[in-house]
């Protein structure tokens, strides 16, 4: 495959900038992509870490501009960590990550593609597997390998050095890890290397290596971790305040509109393609006070539920969001819940799936997000405050978790 016409300056810039965090060395990689890589596309890494999955939209910040890259003629060329499963990452962790089996990490994989391949082009994507030249690996390759970096320059990762300064135990298999995934960088003769700011050691100890095996070092581009939706820390699943990529679309577009302000314009730069200078209009018009911030957070909203479904689903989530809390109508659409008999509310929460785990239901009742509708529709809201309180058997009755999260008791 060879790259067809030349990228022009404009769409060059937009790689390059649009939500990007740091590029090492900016200069070289944008002369690569305007002048050309000797008419070949350039390979553009990026390593999965195979340790679970279902993926959030901040994973689809990543994707995002691989596709980009794509875009512009390139090949994306992805590797699964299935041999450094076994030791675990611990990129910006406390404590090691537990090993998984050879069936768990295809497992995760095949889960990882599905929703990966809805943002990056199936066609023009090389699959990669760690295993194709890690398991003919012996002592003395490894050996070998760990001779190119010293036990100070390992420590200098942050989270290696947090944990050392806390008298948290570092395994030398972890010490390894950030080799091996430099050493995935040469096996695939990487040009750039796309990652979150989480990887950024990772990713360099890869140009490093690269020129001791006779190549050309790999350019490296991080990206913004967007926060979640509590507009201060990384999104994830582990904190619940994550959009699964594969969330419906009517609840994907309630969660972003429950996004703090402050946070939307970075969701808008790495998540839509909405053009810079009409979001630095939008920045303008809010700061003077002329523009609604509600009024952009709605387009934030559909653009991204658009992005993720398709217009159709993003038009038809903004008018049941209308309808939800402009109106102040209950969803039309409640689920209705078979209930036997009466019910805890904390048990009752997670067993109807509206909280992951009995904590967060406790988190919820006591910070106010559960309300109870004795007379369904047409009654009024009880506030539920009360982790002992019993959801009675009322046929109708509506339970309400969090802003968007509702069921119908069925007896």
């Amino acid at each position: 495959m060879t790259v067809k016409q030349r990228s022009t300056q404009e769409q060059i810039q937009n790689v390059l900038t649009r939500g990007v965090e740091q590029i090492v060395k900016e200069d070289d990689l944008r002369r690569l992509l305007l002048e050309g890589n000797k008419g070949e596309p350039l390979r553009v890494k990026l390593g999965v870490d195979p340790s679970h999955y279902d993926l959030t939209i901040g994973h689809a910040v990543v994707f995002r501009k691989l596709r980009q890259f794509q875009q512009l003629g390139h090949k994306a060329v992805v590797v699964i960590g299935d041999w450094t499963a076994r030791l675990g990452d611990p990129s910006g962790r406390e404590e090691a990550r537990k090993p998984l089996t050879a069936e768990q990490v295809k497992a995760n994989a095949a889960t990882y593609f599905e929703q990966f391949f809805r943002v990056v082009d199936r066609d023009l994507t090389e699959v990669r597997w760690q295993s194709e030249w890690f398991d003919r690996f012996d002592l003395g390759d490894a050996i070998k390998l760990l001779s190119h970096k010293t036990v100070a320059q390992m420590l200098e990762r942050d989270d290696f050095s947090n944990r050392y300064k806390s008298g948290v135990e570092i395994s030398l298999s972890e010490l390894m890890y950030p080799l091996l995934q430099g050493y995935d960088s040469v096996m695939l003769r990487s040009d750039v290397e796309l990652g979150g700011t989480d990887q950024t050691f990772n990713v360099l100890v890869g140009r490093d290596l690269q020129p001791l095996f006779g190549q050309p070092p790999q350019q490296i581009l991080t990206m913004q971790l967007i926060v979640g939706l509590d507009g201060h820390k990384k999104m994830g699943k582990s904190l619940s305040n994550y959009i699964a990529m594969t969330a419906p679309a009517r609840d994907m577009f309630g969660k972003l509109m429950s996004l703090p302000d402050h946070a939307m314009m970075s969701y808008f730069e790495t998540l839509t393609d909405v053009p810079l200078a009409e979001l630095d209009e939008f920045r303008r018009e809010m700061t003077e006070g002329s523009l609604n911030p509600r009024d952009v957070k709605l387009r934030m909203a559909r653009e991204i539920v658009g992005g993720f479904h398709d217009g159709a689903a993003a038009r038809e989530a903004e008018e049941a969001f209308m309808r939800q809390f402009s109106e102040r109508k209950l969803p039309a659409d409640i689920p209705d819940y078979q209930l036997s008999a009466p019910a805890d509310i904390i048990t009752l929460i997670v067993d109807a799936k509206l909280a992951s785990s009995k904590s967060e239901a406790r988190r919820n009742v006591q910070q106010g997000g559960v309300s109870f509708f004795p007379g369904g529709e047409t009654g009024e809201a009880e506030r539920v405050n009360d982790v002992n309180f019993i959801v009675p058997l009322l046929d109708g009755a509506i339970l309400k978790v969090g802003k968007l999260h509702y069921i119908r008791l069925k007896k």
